[in-house]
């Protein structure tokens, strides 16, 4: 009878065979230390004089155990010459594949070796952003309170501030924007540093030198103010305290006290337009507004939801009509950009578009007219002086890059297209912003359209910060 003993990955025979055997520096029988391969990685993590001693008496009591050896036994009278040779050969090669992997085993203990801080030191987590981790700001900005009536909150200076309007109970189809501005953060937080792509062609741009995420590219006060606290239950308290909010914010000292706070809002519904217009233009007086989105949104009240009711006059679809009214625009540099949904009554809604300032630039425009077309004819009318608001409802895509909103329409443009329009403007006095009608719940696993609203906000905050240092 000859036995072949297998010995945590040693082979040893009476026959000439091949002996794999390890030094160990302890016998089986007298383990003082007992540590798996993790053991070596994570030990200044996990062990301890109390967690050896631990171990040691449930080996004591028997409730844990080291594996005996695995013993291999045939009888070479009762084999042919064949099984036993591949019995040798499936040992053999069992006892190097070991060998192998004990050797990888060995190197990556030696390169995971770590020296950890001491327990009370917090240096390395003290304030550090993850992407995954913390209270979630868009783009990992400073929080602030700015509606907060504290002394040491109002003095707080604010150059650029983003604020949530979570607002949906003024749509027409589909609901859920009150969760956009939740998702747009959520889709933020990879945001930072300055990219090439930026220079859509231009060497003279300043956009690729910007890190509105880092200080050391400008001095400027840039924070997330947080949600406005909206009811859902009444539209008109819920629309006045976004106004409020709004107004808050512009009331705060800039760094250099001489220019005003300018907002970006994340909507919500593209109703809450209408109440940071109100907000901007108390602030800068009449605006040139670019529209980007499917629709006009200049309906009469009477054509859209206020035939109804007065209460749904004012809706996502009507607030443009309000904001002509109440004389917020610049009727003579106001563009419609994107268009493609059909009208509700062509002839009526077509003039009645034109009576509220609005020139108009189609989806398919880009076709023949390009970027740089567009980008040219939207600089000629609103100008580098004039106070800009720009308001983009994520519908101006097309349903393949944005199927997270209300009232999708088939034809729209790339996110790429868009950026690159938006970056385009660089040099215009972007005073405030928005971007609405991103709806989570309809959105893809991937979060597509809250990715392409976070890099809308992205633009903002570079023709923002361009223009504040410049």
């Amino acid at each position: 009878m000859v036995h072949y003993k297998s010995i945590f990955g040693a082979i040893s025979t009476a026959a000439a065979l091949t002996v794999y055997t390890y030094d160990t520096s302890e016998s089986q029988n007298e383990i003082t230390n007992p540590q798996s391969f993790i053991d070596s990685l994570y030990g200044q993590l996990v062990h301890s004089p109390q967690s050896n001693e631990y171990k040691m008496s449930m080996m004591a009591a028997g409730e844990i155990t080291f594996e005996d050896p695995k013993i291999v036994e045939f009888d070479l009278e009762h084999m042919e010459l064949g099984e036993f040779v591949s019995k040798q050969a499936e040992i053999e090669n069992a006892a190097k594949h070991q060998f192998a992997q004990k050797t990888h085993e060995s190197y990556l203990k030696y390169q995971s070796a770590i020296k950890l801080p001491p327990d009370d030191d917090t240096e390395d987590i003290d304030g550090v952003r993850t992407l995954f981790g913390g209270i979630m700001t868009f783009g990992g900005l400073p929080h602030l309170n700015c509606f907060s009536k504290r002394e040491d909150d109002l003095n707080s200076p604010v150059d650029i501030a983003i604020v949530g309007a979570p607002f949906d109970t003024a749509v027409s189809f589909r609901p859920g924007a009150r969760f956009g501005p939740e998702g747009i953060r959520s889709g933020a937080r990879r945001l930072g540093g300055a990219t090439i792509v930026r220079s859509n062609g231009h060497s003279n741009t300043n956009l690729t030198k910007i890190n509105p995420y880092d200080k050391r590219s400008h001095n400027l006060s840039i924070v997330d103010c947080g949600d406005v606290p909206l009811t859902p239950f009444d539209n008109r308290i819920a629309l006045n305290q976004l106004y409020r909010g709004e107004r808050a914010i512009h009331k705060h000292p800039s760094k250099n006290n001489q220019n005003k706070p300018k907002i970006i809002t994340m909507g919500g519904d593209h109703t809450i337009t209408l109440m940071a217009l109100k907000s901007a233009y108390e602030q800068y007086g009449k605006l040139n507004v670019i529209h980007f989105d499917s629709h006009i949104d200049t309906w009469n009240p009477k054509v859209l939801g206020g035939g109804i009711s007065h209460y749904m006059s004012l809706n996502h679809g009507t607030f443009l009509h309000y904001a002509a009214e109440q004389g917020y625009l610049n009727t003579s540099g106001c563009f419609h950009v994107g268009l493609r949904a059909p009208y509700i009554d062509a002839g009526y809604d077509e003039n009645h578009d034109r009576d509220c300032g609005f020139k108009s630039i189609t989806a398919r425009d880009i076709d023949h007219l390009g970027i740089y077309g567009i980008v040219d004819k939207l600089l000629e009318h609103v100008g580098k002086v004039a106070p800009v608001y720009i308001t983009v409802d994520i519908d101006v895509l097309d349903p393949a890059f944005a199927p997270a909103t209300g009232t999708m329409e088939v034809g729209g443009w790339s996110s790429r297209e868009l950026l690159s329009v938006l970056d385009g403007l660089e040099g215009i006095n972007l005073v405030g912003a928005d971007v609405v009608e991103v709806s989570p719940p309809f959105d893809s696993n991937s979060e597509i359209t809250q990715l392409a609203a976070t890099q809308v906000i992205d633009s903002y905050l570079g023709l923002m910060v361009v223009k504040e240092v410049s």
